[in-house]
């Protein structure tokens, strides 16, 4: 499977990673995007010699701030009728309720902090922009939220590819990005528990 994993970023390429991010970050439907995991995966491929860090990472900092700034402008122009007429099956009225919350906890910063969030990331852009958020404010945290998420992840994780040696790659690519995955998921995983 991590062969899988390495395959398809391989295949992919610089371009299918910058497309993949953008996609999230900007557009309702990439909602089911692996934005974490990806980040960090090329990073740790880029530590290994397989991609150029730098020009993963600046890249990926301009997708993930254009994402942004498309989402933004879509909710800006469209509202949530556009989510209940064509994202329906992808944004639910839960996620939309959820990440609205998430605005009303952590004000403009919540754009910084919903780069970490599956879902909040790609509703967040969105919702600023059917609330009119300020856009220069906006576009500063926005800004923000891009270095340490985009730039940030690939960079922890080409770091990590320095210390894996490149035989073990492939044994210890899943279970470093499985963890990713843990972490992230970890308060949905408790939330389900003590509901349960």
């Amino acid at each position: 499977m991590v062969l899988d994993v390495v395959g398809l970023i391989k295949s992919v390429g610089y371009l299918g990673v910058f497309s993949i991010i953008f996609t999230e970050t900007g557009i309702l439907f990439g909602v089911l995007l692996p934005g974490d995991t990806l980040l960090f995966a090329v990073g740790v491929l880029a530590g290994q010699g397989l991609f150029n860090i730098w020009y993963m990472v600046l890249g990926c900092f301009v997708a993930a701030f254009v994402g942004n700034l498309v989402g933004y402008e879509l909710g800006k122009r469209y509202g949530l009728p556009f989510v209940k007429k064509y994202a329906s099956k992808f944004i639910t009225e839960d996620h939309l309720e959820k990440t609205g919350h998430f605005f009303e906890k952590y004000g403009n910063f919540g754009i910084v902090i919903a780069r970490f969030v599956p879902v909040a990331r790609t509703v967040a852009p969105f919702l600023a922009g059917v609330i009119r958020m300020d856009y220069r404010d906006y576009v500063i945290y926005s800004l923000i939220g891009a270095v340490v998420w985009a730039v940030g992840l690939p960079v922890a994780g080409f770091y990590l590819g320095h210390l894996i040696p490149p035989e073990a790659i492939d044994i210890l690519l899943l279970p470093v990005l499985a963890i990713i995955i843990l972490i992230v998921a970890w308060p949905y995983i408790t939330k389900f528990l003590v509901k349960k």
